[in-house]
């Protein structure tokens, strides 16, 4: 591949080099053999119209609306591509609420005294439990009992059952229209039942049935899954406050023994950090001849710990997201990979034999062929297999170094991250007055939430998400960032103070005036029900704005896998306008992409763009907020 389809970071297109030179099999050749002709991003048509079905013995049967060709069920093209959105959705959700349940199995077990962590922020945890209606006076630990309690009741809430967090966390103003069409959920586990059974073969094959059902999947996910979830790592690990963190492949020296936690959970990773600020440690693995030992955070996990604790030379930084994940691992720099339940690779075993590092599954989803060895974490020993990791890496070093010829001298920079809804009030005095007389007087034009992936689909890594980010800063949007296209704002320096020469006069006031950058480092995809509570509390600031009509949007500008297709479908039921690229596999079903970029206007206000021109996506993001602007008289 041409270096401008690899990445927009020099240092992954350097480290690719070096890949090819060692002829390992790598993402970008990987996608560019998936191609058809001559183009790497040309698939089968069917499939990528979303025209395509084998979910019975019957098929694969093919679609196609313009002659009305249906599956041997009957099942139209709008079925077959909604049914297969429905249950990407399902996977997204389900894997959302893994997480939230291995967070309050860690938070029950931590409010017992039984993990190596603690109730680190006392305050959030009565806020929340008082917001959700429980008793928050008295010990600290009944309380987050009483709290794990409620969420674990309200998950498993029967169908026609109201979900009494989304009853107590949500806008009035959304809560009564999700009445209105049916879409109020009850608890996450019974949606993701019923979405399930509903994508069985002559079950559901109605279009817009099945997109309600997405809908009011992704307003269960939002609030019992990613809220939960979110709020509960905060009160265990510590509010995500503004500070440094050392970033791109640079953070990797050979010289170190390098574990890497990777993922989406950080809870092993947490525990090593811990660890490995203990001078015994270093001392172990200086008495094999590393200069120390350090913690590096990676995807997803490592946005998690980064947003929330600071570096040092133990925790000493974060390097990217998951198409790094190749380069990552051919730098010669890794002892330990620690895989927990998500982005770690099937072809993750190939690296750690050619390039001399432990591959180490430590979730009871995630298995590689070829490799035995595994930690699965329980709540209860996070210690105990933390020391193991740690050793492993030590163990490690001295094969590794005497075997594998690192790459060096790769680019390190310093990103600004850690803004929260509570570290935004900070910075803003408390109250959000000042944000909100920003947009009321136009020095800012409006808000956008990036929540996005990464993706090879028609550009490089992370180049379309900077494209984007780029153009709305430069037209006095801020931005918050999330998900793996928060390592792209990172990595490329959107996340710097530096980064306000690139944004419009009223936003570069904005950051001089609060000394803060034009993209603000909000998390992971799991704080989308994050960003929902804060637009919540814009909404109510307003004087209870419906959320359709604020001078507010979302983004996915590199979406990729099942979590950011359930982010976007919440998204459009939350009344948000919703960018994402590239074009979804709905394109030969007319009807469902009518419904998607224009009905979905009348029926939950929000609408999906899906433009794939960055200039032209923000421009039309941009009409938007300004239609808003004019109807709110701002």
């Amino acid at each position: 591949m041409e270096d401008d389809r690899i990445s927009y970071h020099e240092s992954v297109r350097t480290v690719y080099k070096r890949i090819k030179e060692d002829g390992m099999t790598n993402v970008w050749d990987r996608y560019e053999a998936q191609g058809m002709g001559s183009s790497p991003d040309r698939r089968c048509t069917f499939c990528q119209g979303g025209m395509r079905c084998d979910l019975c013995s019957n098929g694969p049967c093919r679609g196609d609306a313009l002659k009305d060709k249906r599956g041997v069920c009957g099942i139209t093209a709008d079925g077959m591509a909604m049914r297969m959105m429905l249950l990407r959705n399902v996977m997204g959700a389900s894997t959302y609420q893994y997480h939230t349940n291995q967070t309050i199995k860690t938070l029950r077990a931590t409010a017992k005294g039984e993990t190596p962590f603690k109730i680190t922020e006392e305050e959030k945890l009565r806020n929340f439990a008082g917001r959700l209606g429980i008793d928050s006076s008295g010990n600290i630990g009944d309380v987050a009992l009483k709290l794990c309690d409620f969420v674990e009741e309200d998950f498993t809430r029967e169908y026609g059952q109201s979900s009494k967090i989304v009853e107590l966390l949500a806008p009035k103003e959304r809560q009564e229209l999700w009445k209105k069409i049916g879409i109020f959920p009850g608890g996450i586990q019974t949606e993701i039942l019923r979405s399930t059974s509903s994508s069985l073969t002559n079950v559901d094959g109605n279009y817009v049935s099945l997109a309600l059902k997405a809908m009011k999947l992704g307003v269960a996910m939002a609030y019992q899954s990613q809220i939960v979830n979110e709020y509960c790592q905060d009160i265990i690990f510590g509010l995500p406050r503004p500070h440094n963190m050392r970033v791109d492949l640079g953070v990797l020296d050979p010289d170190y023994v390098n574990i890497l936690p990777n993922g989406h959970e950080p809870f092993l990773g947490f525990a090593m950090v811990q660890l490995a600020r203990k001078p015994q440690w270093q001392d172990k693995a200086k008495q094999i001849g590393a200069k120390g030992l350090r913690i590096i955070a990676n995807i997803e996990t490592g946005q998690e710990m980064i947003q929330r604790w600071e570096m040092d030379d133990a925790f000493y930084g974060f390097t990217g997201n998951w198409i790094m994940q190749e380069a990552v691992l051919a730098s010669g720099c890794v002892d330990v990979f620690v895989a927990d339940m998500n982005c770690s690779m099937p072809i993750d075993p190939m690296y750690a034999e050619k390039y001399k590092f432990k591959l180490i599954p430590v979730s009871d989803l995630v298995s590689f062929e070829g490799v035995s060895d595994r930690l699965d974490y329980i709540p209860e020993k996070a210690s105990e297999q933390a020391a193991k990791l740690l050793q492993m890496g030590i163990d490690n070093f001295k094969e590794r170094k005497a075997s594998v010829k690192p790459v060096t001298d790769l680019p390190m920079s310093e990103a600004v991250v850690g803004f929260s809804t509570e570290s935004i009030l900070d910075a803003l005095g408390g109250k959000l007055d000042p944000l909100l007389d920003a947009i009321k007087d136009g020095t800012l034009r409006g808000v956008a939430g990036l929540v996005s992936c990464t993706t090879l689909r028609d550009t490089g890594q992370d180049s379309h998400s900077i494209a984007v980010a780029k153009e709305l800063i430069k037209r006095d949007v801020l931005v918050l960032s999330m998900g793996c296209g928060n390592a792209a704002m990172q990595v490329g320096g959107l996340c710097s103070p530096e980064a306000k020469e690139l944004a419009g006069p009223g936003l570069k006031a904005i950051c001089e005036a609060l000394g803060i950058p034009p993209v603000l480092s909000y998390g992971t995809c799991t704080d989308t029900g994050r960003i929902a509570d804060l637009i919540a509390a814009v909404s109510a600031a307003l004087g209870d704005v419906p959320v359709p009509d604020l001078p507010v949007v979302a983004t996915a500008p590199e979406y990729m896998e099942q979590k950011a297709t359930i982010d976007a479908v919440f998204a459009l039921a939350f009344g948000l306008y919703t960018h994402v690229n590239p074009v979804p596999t709905v394109t030969g079903a007319p009807n469902l992409v009518k419904l998607l970029t224009e009905d979905c206007k009348d029926v939950t206000g929000g609408v999906m763009n899906v433009e794939t021109d960055a200039v032209k996506a923000v421009e039309l993001m941009l009409e938007h907020i300004e239609n808003n602007r004019k109807k709110l008289g701002i």
